[in-house]
């Protein structure tokens, strides 16, 4: 007897998903920065998988290359070899994929690592439409937001961001993950990614914290102190 294949999550369930997990890194509960009781708990959406897949990451290996295009459209970089086909080239220096955007969407307390191959259907079904109507021509080795140009991943990445659009919200949430991955490190502890020199805390120059591992900042941002500490002030900086 033939089982029935696993239920594909909906719309609603991805932007749920994708609206926990970044709550939970605004919240800062991931393992980087959490204590395992604040962690969130894994949301099980079945989902059917295809293809090989990389030793790296447990997706399969076009969901990979697809997010990998998306981010690189958000935050461009270098490519990383010759034959690079994920990352378009269209900025020197890092860009989200150097700076972890995958990683960090597949990190195990966000529980969104079965969602991703669904959200890159949905990206790619959104390029071959593209494709269609702007008369492109894709290989069929790659999937369909991948081998567009990169010119072709702006433009379709500004219809897919355009308020009022289908799915915009999704497509937004994705969109910050691969911020989040260049301008935070959010997949990683503050110290150990300066440690590692992160492409992405290195290039906007993140400065290191003092000899004890703290963050201070002696110099204002306005060159000048705006107001006097009062005097009731706890020693955790609260009011009294």
């Amino acid at each position: 007897m033939l089982s029935e294949p696993p239920a594909r999550p909906t719309r609603r369930r991805l932007l749920v998903g994708l609206t926990a997990a970044v709550a939970a890194l605004r919240a800062g509960k991931t393992t980087a920065d959490a204590a395992p009781s604040a962690r969130p708990v894994p949301q099980q959406v079945p989902v059917a998988r295809t293809g090989p897949q990389p030793a790296s990451l447990s997706l399969p290996d076009p969901t990979t290359a697809t997010l990998e295009a998306f981010a690189d459209t958000m935050v461009p970089g270098e490519k990383r070899h010759s034959t690079d086909v994920a990352i378009a080239g269209a900025a020197p220096g890092p860009g989200a994929v150097q700076a972890g955007a995958v990683e960090l969407l597949n990190l195990p307390d966000l529980g969104i690592g079965v969602l991703l191959p669904e959200l890159a259907l949905l990206v790619n079904t959104r390029a071959l439409a593209y494709a269609a109507t702007h008369g492109r021509l894709l290989p069929p080795t790659q999937p369909p937001f991948v081998a567009l140009r990169f010119t072709d991943r702006t433009t379709l990445a500004g219809e897919l961001l355009t308020p009022g659009a289908p799915d915009r919200q999704l497509y937004v949430l994705l969109a910050l993950f691969a911020a989040a991955a260049f301008d935070t490190a959010a997949h990683l502890h503050t110290t150990d990614a300066i440690r590692q020199r992160h492409p992405g805390l290195a290039w906007i120059g993140f400065p290191p914290p003092d000899a004890d591992g703290l963050w201070r900042f002696p110099d204002y941002s306005y060159g000048r102190r705006l107001a006097s500490e009062h005097p009731l002030t706890t020693s955790g900086g609260h009011p009294a």
